[in-house]
């Protein structure tokens, strides 16, 4: 077994599964009460060989399937003020770098692009474990975290409230939790 580090993430192509991951934000709205959501439609990739130094990591994510439970908002997001999904239809996140902090904990640093606007971005992966399905599967499942100020990607979209809170903070928390199967060789 080749092996990136210590862990037990095999050498090979792993692809996210949908149905079993998630790919979640959260945001402070009125700055006293946080809203989630996520995005139904998205694509994840772990290209890992010998190493985790050349390890690559690729995901995007459609902006129309944004979910925050609250369709008007959900079509505010995908409006102009917020993602411009008409013009920018796709999220998409490319590693540049990443590495072990110990065995189970990685660093992924990557550049994401999302409202038409590439910035790097630090993100922590932490492995949750790897199990064999009963279907013959070999799967690894990995939570990620990280967060980033959406006005860096040009939304800026945001109202000053009385109290000096903003109707919606900058700071965006990401939260993925990714069960990833291996791809036959």
């Amino acid at each position: 077994m080749t092996t990136a580090t210590a862990t037990t993430i095999q050498a090979g192509t792993w692809t996210a599964d949908p149905a079993h991951s998630t790919v979640g934000f959260s945001v402070k709205h009125l700055g006293i009460a946080t809203v989630r959501g996520s995005f139904g439609e998205f694509e994840g990739t772990l290209e890992l060989g010998e190493d985790l130094s050349s390890a690559s990591i690729k995901g995007s994510a459609k902006v129309a399937s944004v979910d925050t439970a609250e369709p008007q908002r959900d079509a505010h997001l995908q409006s102009a003020d917020f993602f411009d999904a008409e013009t920018y239809p796709e999220l998409t996140f490319d590693s540049t770098n990443v590495r072990a902090l110990d065995d189970e904990t990685f660093e992924i640093v990557g550049e994401l692009t999302m409202h038409g606007v590439t910035r790097p971005i630090t993100l922590k992966a932490e492995l949750q474990g790897a199990e064999t399905d009963p279907w013959g599967n070999e799967r690894v499942g990995l939570e990620i975290t990280g967060q980033l100020n959406r006005s860096q990607w040009n939304m800026k979209f945001n109202q000053a409230l009385g109290s000096g809170n903003l109707l919606v903070s900058d700071t965006v928390k990401l939260a993925l939790d990714v069960s990833a199967i291996k791809q036959a060789q």
